[in-house]
């Protein structure tokens, strides 16, 4: 469907021309009518789907001539990376509006403190807000949220994840009862149940290809020992010159900084990118990355939702990613709209029942490549679920195994 078809107002339909778009993503299709509609609405769709856009556009429809800068909508995110590139979006589509937006989250100076201040005190037509925070700001009594007629959750699941629970259920308590509620959510699992239920009035669902990688992700799994992988990392960074844009995720925050003494000491162009930086030196990062001045990002599963770079050609996940769903969005940083690109996944003996949930999920087996002879035996793939045995006998005793040994009290009581 084109976005002509939408029933968006001309200056935004100009804006759109202007960026290059043309037609809308499945996402945008289906939640845009509902938006406009002022339906409270859940929808789920996976990472580089065009989310972000299927909120905020019917949203800048609705204030375009809106004759005050009151405060209407308030979008909150689990990161600050996410409300930056939220922020920056609103600030793209809204070039031929008269839309004024503000990010608000941690990380700055006293600067950037009155700056949010300000926009949350006298008014500003859209907050994009973290809400460890925005909290912080409500504390000090000065926010004006009497005129927010949008709430929007986006990565709900995430913000879940990280504890967000209460200071969700915090936030929505110094808002207007009446309001419309868009929650956006990469996975809907039972507790983003329970809070749409809490917050949402009889909302519309959309649910669109969840957990699945898109189409022009080449997904392959090296089966590797962990003294193998950093020659494994090597040896695909070097197999695959002619990428600039590679981002390598590990779980551990502190293996950030390990993979990438490596790499440098490889002679690699690398930098690393996770919540130990302040919010400075992780624009500086991101801002070099996007430059191309800099090929590789070592970043932990953080940054997989919170990054907005477009043409990053390959991910390699250093280790497999604790939950099946991170390995979507892992992968998911590449091949974005519309383009191709790979994904490499280093998997250790210990984590093979990691990527078995993850071809469950996925639906279809990851390819397994060889390793270079040279860097010895790797482990041996073994496709089925250990099987435990024993440990099937649900509200019965085990059985009593012949050979073992039994201990029989004394027949007399030695004495005293």
């Amino acid at each position: 469907m084109k976005f002509t078809e939408l029933e968006l107002k001309e200056q935004l339909l100009e804006a759109l021309s202007y960026m290059g778009f043309e037609n809308a993503t499945p996402i945008q299709e289906k939640a845009i009518p509902y938006v406009l509609a002022n339906e409270d609405l859940i929808a789920c769709a996976q990472t580089g789907t065009g989310k972000t856009a299927a909120f905020v556009l019917p949203i800048l429809n609705k204030l375009v001539g809106k004759p005050d800068t009151n405060i209407d909508t308030l979008i909150i995110v689990p990161t600050r990376e996410l409300a930056i590139q939220i922020e920056q979006q609103i600030q793209g589509l809204s070039y031929f509006l008269s839309v004024g937006s503000k990010a608000v989250y941690g990380g700055g100076d006293g600067k950037d403190w009155e700056l949010q201040r300000t926009a949350l005190k006298e008014g500003t037509d859209i907050i994009v807000a973290t809400p460890g925070k925005l909290l912080s700001h409500l504390k000090m009594g000065y926010v004006n949220f009497k005129n927010v007629k949008h709430l929007v959750l986006d990565e709900a699941d995430r913000m879940l994840d990280m504890g967000f629970f209460d200071d969700l259920t915090k936030i929505i308590s110094y808002l207007p009862k009446k309001h419309q509620t868009l929650m956006f959510s990469a996975t809907m699992p039972s507790k983003i149940k329970m809070l749409a239920r809490k917050i949402l009035h009889n909302p519309k669902e959309i649910t669109l290809a969840v957990s699945k990688p898109a189409a022009g992700v080449k997904q392959h799994v090296y089966l590797t020992y962990d003294n193998q992988k950093q020659q494994t990392l090597k040896h695909i960074l070097n197999e695959r010159k002619e990428y600039d844009s590679i981002i390598v995720f590990t779980s551990a925050k502190a293996r950030v900084s390990e993979i990438n003494r490596y790499l440098r000491r490889s002679g690699f162009k690398s930098k690393t990118i996770s919540s130990n930086l302040d919010q400075n030196a992780r624009e500086e990062v991101l801002r070099e990355f996007r430059a191309k001045n800099v090929r590789i990002l070592v970043a932990t599963d953080v940054m997989s939702r919170g990054i907005d770079i477009k043409e990053i050609n390959m991910v390699i996940n250093y280790d497999v990613p604790h939950d099946a769903e991170d390995y979507v969005h892992r992968i998911g940083r590449t091949a974005r709209a519309n383009s191709k690109g790979e994904a490499f996944t280093l998997v250790n003996p210990k984590d093979f029942h990691k990527l078995r949930k993850i071809e469950k999920l996925i639906e279809a087996e990851v390819p397994k490549l060889e390793l270079p002879k040279e860097f010895g035996d790797p482990p041996v793939w073994n496709d089925k679920a250990p099987n435990h045995k024993g440990n099937n006998f649900k509200g019965k005793k085990k059985p009593f195994h012949k050979n073992k040994k039994k201990h029989f009290k004394p027949k007399n009581k030695p004495s005293s």
